[in-house]
């Protein structure tokens, strides 16, 4: 998988990080564009500001995605509800690595929602990630403009990524 789907696979992921729920709990957010600030306890990181353009059918897709990406990738999955707030508990293969993470996405009305997930990685992920923290904070900022529409990101490096586009070149498991 290159790197430019590996990025957007991560934002997905955290977009969407207490959604492994029936379709009908998920967390629903008001479509347009939305700002999303992720920060990491990395040392020399800065925080990364990206921006999403999102539908109710996208919204979906999303968790039906990261529902199968769970199902390839991790032996262990829980997420519950509660209240304004999914908390998530997985754990899943990446390369050599299991990495285990406890997330919660406490939602705020369907205009914001922040995000806090803590990571470990057994053996440490490229030779010396061992743990990680990561907070996303989004935002809706109205509707869709710059010629966005829905499933673009644009990364903060300003690389914009179609997720559907992405979902499509996805090799389907077991072909």
């Amino acid at each position: 998988m290159s790197r430019t789907a590996r990025i957007a696979l991560a934002l997905l992921a955290t977009l969407f990080a207490g959604a492994a729920v029936a379709a009908d709990e998920y967390p629903v957010l008001k479509s347009g564009q939305w700002e999303l600030t992720t920060t990491t306890d990395r040392p020399g990181a800065k925080p990364q500001v990206s921006t999403v353009c999102l539908d109710a059918a996208l919204q979906k897709e999303m968790v039906d995605m990261g529902n199968g990406i769970r199902r390839e990738l991790c032996s262990k999955s829980s997420v519950r509800r509660v209240g304004a707030q999914f908390v998530t508990d997985n754990e899943c293969k990446l390369g050599n690595s299991v990495a285990r993470t406890h997330a919660v996405m406490t939602m705020n009305g369907d205009t914001a929602y922040r995000t806090e997930a803590e990571t470990s990685y057994d053996p440490p992920l490229f030779n010396d990630l061992r743990r990680a923290k990561t907070v996303v904070e989004a935002r809706h900022v109205g509707a869709c403009k710059d010629g966005l529409v829905p499933g673009d990101i644009v990364t903060g490096a300003g690389q914009k990524i179609n997720l559907r586009e992405l979902q499509s070149e996805r090799p389907a498991k077991g072909r």
